[in-house]
């Protein structure tokens, strides 16, 4: 049976998809201009090779983004999602001593969403666990966001995260919980190991119910001039120390 396309679009989203070989595309739409350029860009690699290539106008690209108002780029591509792998046959085959996740509970934005991708992908994290129903997995803003990212991380969609959080403190994961209503510092944390970086919706943040499954609630240290960061640049700002402190 033929899986179900989406359409993702930009240029740094659309070439990432073409580079993955695990990545199914089925039609690339394009203007001259950009693939002259993308062409000149990467001249050894020949990326619309045994492809099916549509030209278009910016105008046309415009109409496919719809209401999203995404900018393409002048490039999509209509791509079925990737083969998923389970977190229990991730977590079973996975034998590396430092073991990073991002779980997210009750977020939402495809853009945040996007963003938190990217941090994830540029400072080694290995997995991000979300919601299924919630996860906008055909997300245009999504993917632009990411800025390709999605090609390059594992994406667990479960059914409920606080299950989840149970099931791996079974397999010796710490659960960290960012709240900004906590006084504890994660930078004094050693974040070797097996962990899980859990963050919160900007509304609501995490539930009670799901933090009682936290070993730690941590919180990122600001001055006094802002209430609070937006939650992609808080995992980002966590991502990257972790990074830097076990590298």
């Amino acid at each position: 049976m033929k899986k179900t396309t989406f359409l993702i679009v930009g240029k740094h989203a659309v070439l990432e998809a073409l580079k993955n070989p695990y990545r199914k595309i089925e039609r690339i739409f394009v203007t001259e201009d950009a693939q002259k350029k993308i062409n000149r860009e990467n001249q050894s690699l020949n990326l619309f090779k045994s492809l099916n290539v549509f030209y278009k106008s910016k105008r046309e690209l415009d109409n496919l983004c719809g209401k999203d108002e995404t900018s393409h780029q002048g490039l999509i591509a209509e791509v079925e999602h990737l083969e998923e792998i389970s977190l229990k046959d991730f977590i079973f085959r996975n034998k590396k001593q430092n073991i990073n996740l991002i779980a997210l509970e009750e977020v939402t934005d495809p853009r945040n969403i996007g963003s938190i991708i990217r941090s994830a992908v540029a400072f080694n994290i290995d997995g991000l666990i979300v919601k299924e129903r919630s996860f906008p997995s055909k997300s245009k803003l999504l993917y632009k966001s990411a800025s390709g990212g999605v090609e390059h991380i594992k994406i667990f969609k479960v059914s409920n995260i606080s299950s989840t959080l149970k099931f791996l403190k079974s397999k010796d994961f710490w659960i960290s919980a960012f709240d900004t209503t906590s006084s504890k510092d994660f930078t004094k944390n050693n974040w070797k190991g097996k962990n899980v970086l859990l963050f919160g919706s900007e509304g609501y943040g995490i539930k009670a119910k799901t933090l009682e499954n936290s070993d730690f609630v941590f919180r990122v240290r600001i001055n006094n001039n802002i209430e609070s960061l937006n939650i992609a640049n808080t995992v980002s700002v966590v991502c990257h120390h972790i990074f830097q402190s076990i590298k």
